[in-house]
């Protein structure tokens, strides 16, 4: 079998099991990056040193402009043709996956930790005032920890403006010129949020200007590149650094350990495992080291 009628199975058996945008991202970096180099090799006569030789290749890939792929779309596109090789031992009786003896490449992360403080973020607040879906998006991003999808799939009934709460149980994606609501990231992702109370009153404020709208309509009726448009214009105007819009949700987290919640108490209102609120932001939480000695000596003496 070669690897390109490989990928028709591989297709044919796992495209119905993930989310519609999860696989259009699979299926580009398989037609772009796999099929072209591997596409007409036999999957047992692949071996670890082609595999290398294709990892090289694209390590050493720049676009016009002299710009290499990053780490993480290196690991995401070597994690993607492994799977494929996974695919076919679990199910198909390949011998081996040669993915395994040549080693990743990549990283999974890419870049340092970016966030606002409180002042950035009120800073670049204060431009966007004068622009009410946009400050009231931001507001949502960065006083719950939001992702960009969670944003753009709220409704008027998602909010309960009694208990004062907004409940996360959908995301938006914009694929290829159609609206597309999926379900959130993970299961964990389906959460209530209680919002702080000038939260809430943003919020009624905002819907009274939304014209006849209904307990289902989106209420930020825009895609993710028009936010991203608004935090690069608005960033340069309110002279603050220019982060991601997906930095914000690392800026809720930062205010939240500023504020001395633990762990634990950030990762039931973000989602996150505790874990890795624990190793992901670990720089960010005062250092108890001094303290775990102290204490230590005291035990000792005791």
């Amino acid at each position: 079998m070669t690897f390109k009628s490989s990928v028709e199975l591989y297709t044919a058996d796992m495209q119905t099991r993930v989310k519609e945008n999860t696989w259009h991202t699979k299926a580009h970096i398989i037609r772009t990056k796999l099929v072209p180099y591997l596409g007409k090799l036999k999957m047992c006569k692949i071996t670890p040193q082609q595999i290398i030789t294709w990892q090289n290749e694209l390590m050493n890939y720049k676009d016009e402009h002299g710009k290499p792929y990053s780490p993480v779309y290196l690991k995401t596109v070597h994690n993607q043709l492994s799977a494929i090789f996974n695919h076919a031992v679990r199910y198909y009786n390949l011998r081996e996956n040669p993915c395994q003896k040549a080693g990743s490449m990549g990283k999974k992360k890419n870049r340092e930790m970016l966030f606002w403080t409180k002042e950035e973020y009120l800073k670049f607040a204060e431009i966007m005032m004068d622009k009410p879906l946009s400050y009231y998006a931001f507001e949502m991003l960065y006083w719950c920890g939001l992702r960009e999808g969670e944003l753009l799939a709220l409704t008027p009934a998602d909010f309960d403006f009694e208990k004062g709460t907004v409940s996360i149980n959908k995301s938006y994606q914009r694929l290829e010129g159609r609206d597309l609501i999926t379900t959130p990231k993970t299961e964990k992702s389906n959460r209530i949020i209680v919002m702080p109370k000038f939260l809430v009153s943003e919020m009624q404020d905002y819907l009274k200007m939304l014209y006849e709208i209904q307990p289902e309509d989106r209420m930020f009726s825009v895609t993710k590149s028009y936010l991203h448009h608004e935090m690069d214009s608005g960033a340069k105007e309110a002279d603050v650094k220019r982060i991601r819009i997906h930095d914000l949700r690392h800026s809720a987290v930062s205010l939240l350990i500023d504020m001395g919640f633990s762990a634990t108490a950030i990762a039931d209102r973000m989602e996150h495992e505790s874990i890795d609120i624990t190793y992901n932001y670990a720089h960010l939480f005062p250092s108890k080291q001094v303290e775990m000695a102290t204490r230590l000596d005291m035990e000792r003496s005791v």
